[in-house]
């Protein structure tokens, strides 16, 4: 096992009981008190996943997610004592993987966890068994399939896994249009628990890196990727 989980939580009864429940299970943790802290941590040794918790004194957790997310598609597990849907949705659409409400079963974080690095690890695997040697062009785009590289008018573009795969899936079946659940369980898997909303949130992210690429709105629908030379 020894994958290295990072925790954000300033309640140290709450952080160390969470630490050593993981531990038990094998895994190397990492505690951080505040987000500042933890960014120190992502910067030299990133974890494997990030357990955090949103009310942190200075940066909250909300803003540590985005930041997170940003760059990296790792695993976020968000444990709060905010029980409103929408904190819910707000975490997962900054970012989030699951969101586990306080008070919460030790055991039952665990089991997220050890499911969400199953999950990770299997859509991992699927990738590398498809991704033979070949690429996808369309138009100006060029996709890597076995380097994961996005190249636009000859111009590398740095994505995160989940815009990879949100991209090779529209790229791979051009004009196709695409209901938000689809994409959901194509990109997200089928025990993805959140709002269809993070469809959105990615394709945004999507069209700030690539502002030409021809992705189209199908209103009250989804999405469509569109190529012209079909």
């Amino acid at each position: 096992m020894n994958q290295h989980i990072g925790i954000v939580e300033d309640d140290p009864n709450i952080g160390n009981i969470v630490s050593a429940y993981l531990k038990q299970e094998g895994f190397r943790v990492t505690l951080s008190e505040s987000a500042e802290k933890a960014w120190t941590l992502w910067e030299s040794t990133p974890p494997d996943m990030w357990i955090l918790d949103i009310m942190l004194p200075g940066m909250d957790g909300y803003e540590f997610c985005k930041k997170i997310r940003e760059q990296s598609d790792v695993p976020i597990i968000i444990i709060s004592a905010k029980d409103e849907e929408i904190d819910k949705i707000l975490g997962l659409e900054l970012g989030g993987d699951d969101y586990m409400t306080k008070p919460f079963s030790p055991r039952e974080l665990v089991a997220r966890v050890k499911r969400l690095f199953k999950r990770t690890l299997s859509t991992s695997s699927n990738h590398q068994e498809a991704d033979e040697q070949h690429q996808i062009r369309s138009g100006d785009l060029l996709i890597d399939l076995n380097e994961r590289l996005v190249f636009w008018n000859d111009r590398e573009i740095e994505l995160t896994t989940k815009e990879f795969d949100l991209l090779k899936l529209f790229a791979t079946h051009a004009n196709r249009a695409y209901s938000r659940e689809e994409l959901l369980y194509n990109v997200w898997g089928s025990d993805y628990f959140g709002s269809d909303r993070a469809v959105d949130d990615l394709v945004k992210r999507l069209r700030r890196k690539l502002p030409d690429m021809p992705l189209e709105t199908v209103w009250g629908y989804g999405y469509r990727f569109r190529n012209d030379e079909d």
